[in-house]
């Protein structure tokens, strides 16, 4: 089990995503106690639709319009210990021996993503993170080193393979963060090449081999819809099936997992204009692994609902109830519609 003894810890988190970050003195609580010590606590898809924000900013703290916590939130992470799970990009925790892991750019002072992180089966289960108008700007350029894909810190050595099990399988280290999303400092862009926020994809699917992959197309097409001009804040969660069988495409050595599908979601919090007012729109996206260039993204567009239904993952869970349900069942055709999925 991951232990994380009584002590004094320094967090810093967002109140809103893009503003002085609030620094807090918190202690861990005691678990039961092992071998290793570890900062780390234990413990998306997508539809579209046009709604009210839950306060008057861009903030990701799930609170009401008069700023009080959702008590009636059924489904929601606001009562673990860890507050980084409060965040709107967060799914709900699966939790057993799973673990979540949380990235702090030091040099911003700002969360890079988290994982959800299964011990037994040494695999992400997903990796979330923040866009917005800070951390998007490209300062850096693409992180190169020796090894090029470092174990995560964070992760305790019994809960990860010793070695890098991507090599001489014939897949791709596929990022779930992409690099490309954090080009803000070099200490942002370095983290997304830690292994825990991979998954072993075919080229021709992630995108390395000529003539690109699907996962690049819908990588690169969420991107665009953000407004890096604005104040506005997308929230994103990805990974890929490793939770059951019937759903993982093979076994390789020592149990390392391929997963059969992968999914995305993104909810986007932007500024109507002309409503005068925060609104929520939301995309989901269900893919087989397997080799696929297409540029049309139609075919794989879900909504929420859907998404939750094949992945058995609650995304965006800290949103109030009622804008949470309106968003998980909008038509397909709308979430097309809204997110300008041209083809």
């Amino acid at each position: 089990n991951v232990v994380a003894y009584a002590f004094a810890r320094t967090f810093s988190f967002p109140a809103i995503a893009n503003q002085k970050q609030q620094t807090i003195t918190k202690p861990l609580r005691q678990m039961k106690p092992t071998k290793s010590l570890s900062g780390i606590f234990s413990l998306l898809f997508v539809a579209a639709i046009f709604l009210s924000a839950c306060s008057s900013d861009n903030g990701n703290s799930p609170n009401d319009d008069n700023g009080n916590t959702i008590a009636n939130n059924k489904n929601s992470n606001l009562k673990d210990g860890n507050q980084y799970t409060h965040r709107l990009e967060f799914p709900k925790l699966k939790g057993g021996r799973n673990i979540v892991v949380t990235h702090i750019d030091q040099s911003t002072d700002e969360v890079n993503y988290s994982v959800e992180w299964d011990g037994e089966k040494k695999s992400n289960r997903w990796t979330c993170y923040q866009l917005y108008q800070s951390n998007s700007k490209w300062n850096v350029g693409r992180w190169y080193g020796n090894p090029q894909y470092p174990s995560d810190p964070l992760i305790p050595s019994s809960m990860a393979f010793s070695y890098d099990p991507y090599w001489n399988t014939g897949y791709d280290h596929g990022h779930l963060c992409p690099s490309a999303d954090r080009r803000n400092t070099n200490e942002a862009q370095k983290q997304t090449f830690y292994i825990s926020n991979m998954q072993p994809q075919l080229s021709a699917f992630n995108g390395s081999a000529k003539g690109g992959g699907i996962w690049l197309t819908m990588e690169n097409k969420i991107r665009a819809a953000f407004n890096i001009n604005s104040k506005d804040t997308m929230f994103i969660c990805r990974g890929g099936t490793i939770d059951e069988s019937s759903k993982v495409k093979a076994y390789l050595r020592n149990g390392f997992i391929v997963p059969g599908y992968f999914f995305s979601a993104a909810l986007m919090k932007y500024y109507n204009y002309a409503h005068k007012k925060w609104e929520y729109k939301a995309i989901g996206f269900w893919f087989k692994h397997e080799n696929n260039q297409e540029t049309s993204l139609k075919p794989y567009v879900v909504n929420i609902k859907e998404l939750e239904e094949l992945t058995h993952i609650d995304f965006f869970c800290n949103l109030p109830d009622d804008i949470e349900k309106k968003i998980e069942s909008i038509d397909k055709d709308i979430v097309i519609k809204l997110w300008n999925i041209n083809k």
